[in-house]
């Protein structure tokens, strides 16, 4: 006999929400399972390199892994050594959220693409990718690793550019809206002027929030959009509030906030950390907000 709850109504177990969903569809993602590393490893395996292109990249903690950084005494900027201790998005994530919210064979847009991986791991499993990057060496980068893993006419789109302003020239219409934004200047991607990155926290927002109503605009009714974020300390050690600042630019266009997540991330050298961080009070931050949003 099937399992119920206290209503009488029957409980799936948790293998067969995984054969359904790929992972159990609550509010808590945990990437440090065995499961999940296996998934994740599997698409590592095919020989995704998100971080080439990314030689001037700065550091911090983004999109679920630790980056080692340091200070730039003269500029203040964070940077690291090429090549060293640069984030990989974790592509089990995509295909979860992939999963979840797109429909089948959807088209997505992604105003912040960085790397590689998020447009790989969408036409690898036939949905169709825009990605928008500021840095052209990054683009291309991810167009030659792309012909590596996919057909020809099976090639995500990517446009180099500021998505402020390569947005204005679409016409079309997405399925998805989806991307892993700047954590305002915890990595400072490039030098740029309208890179947003290493733009004030005013400033940043400002730019910020004309993207995400831009990409909004395009976005079908009744569709979602998902943001990976995750909170940021200013030059004080307090945080600025990064995550409650992306929902409210989100419903001032128009959208909900239809579901909350908590990317658990895996410990890596927050245990070093720790004790440091407590000198000052402070608590190792190893989750992410996975954000999402509908269109209604």
């Amino acid at each position: 006999m099937k399992n119920k709850d206290l209503f009488g109504a029957e409980i799936e177990e948790d293998v067969l929400l995984r054969d359904k969903f790929i992972e159990p569809p609550f509010s808590i993602l945990d990437s440090k399972t065995g499961k999940w590393q296996n998934r994740k490893r599997e698409w590592l395996k095919i020989g995704i390199k998100s971080e080439i292109g990314r030689n001037e990249v700065v550091g911090g903690n983004i999109c679920g892994d630790f980056i080692k950084h340091q200070r730039n005494t003269e500029s203040g900027k964070k940077f690291t050594k090429s090549g060293i201790g640069i984030s990989i998005f974790d592509p089990a994530l995509c295909e979860v959220l992939y999963h979840w919210f797109c429909p089948k064979n959807g088209e997505i847009l992604d105003p912040f693409a960085g790397g590689s991986v998020r447009g790989i791991v969408a036409n690898k499993l036939c949905f169709k990718y825009t990605g928008i990057d500021i840095r052209e060496e990054q683009i291309k980068s991810n167009r030659e690793q792309s012909f590596d893993f996919l057909e020809v006419n099976n090639q995500p789109q990517w446009y180099v550019g500021d998505s402020n302003e390569v947005l204005n020239g679409f016409n079309k219409k997405f399925d998805f809206v989806f991307s892993c934004p700047p954590y305002a200047d915890l990595e400072v991607y490039s030098d740029l002027p309208n890179d947003i990155s290493n733009m004030p926290y005013n400033e940043f927002m400002i730019a910020y929030k004309s993207i995400i109503k831009k990409s909004c605009d395009l976005l079908k009714d009744g569709s979602f959009a998902c943001f990976v974020v995750g909170e940021v300390r200013d030059k004080k050690g307090n945080y600025i509030g990064f995550v409650p600042d992306t929902i409210k630019a989100f419903t001032d266009c128009g959208m909900v906030l239809y579901n909350e997540i908590i990317l658990l991330n895996t410990i890596n050298t927050a245990s070093m950390r720790a004790n440091t961080y407590m000198k000052t009070k402070k608590v190792v931050k190893i989750h992410q907000n996975v954000l999402v949003f509908k269109k209604c």
